[in-house]
């Protein structure tokens, strides 16, 4: 999954647009089981790359919005999509509660924001993206390693 997608990142984005492209593009390397983990502040375009991810897997983006309060939205498309949003999330024990191991073994493509508390559990293979916010609308998306920190 990595070898193609190194030609993407890092990456430049000036707009949610230009996120959401990102987003599409990053998604035609992606395949059934795949995670994507989101690390990066409030703002700094980790929904508007998920609604990108799900335009070109088929799924109206307008569905696609921050699962901060419902934790899971699912989306049918050409794959199946699982966004995950931890951030009310604070502790250990209630990520362990929620039973997130469902989606990341599901078969569909797993999507999660504020992945810190779960870093743990994701598998070697996941995709790790830091969104930075660098000003005005500039956003810099890089991949990272496991133990992400964003000082969020």
């Amino acid at each position: 999954m990595h070898a193609t997608l190194t030609t993407l990142f890092p990456a430049s984005s000036m707009s949610e647009s230009e996120t959401r492209s990102l987003g599409a593009r990053t998604a035609e390397s992606l395949t059934a089981g795949n995670v994507l983990a989101l690390y990066g502040r409030p703002g700094a375009g980790k929904t508007q790359f998920t609604k990108g991810v799900c335009r070109a897997l088929g799924i109206d983006e307008e569905r696609v919005s921050s699962p901060t309060f419902t934790i899971v939205h699912e989306y049918s498309g050409t794959i199946p999509v699982y966004h995950v949003d931890l951030y009310r999330i604070n502790d250990p024990a209630e990520v362990a509660a929620l039973g997130l191991e469902e989606y990341l073994e599901a078969g569909g493509i797993c999507i999660i924001e504020w992945p810190e508390l779960l870093d743990h559990m994701l598998p070697p293979d996941a995709l790790r993206l830091v969104f930075l916010h660098e000003g005005g609308n500039v956003r810099r998306i890089a991949l990272a390693d496991r133990g992400v920190t964003t000082g969020a």
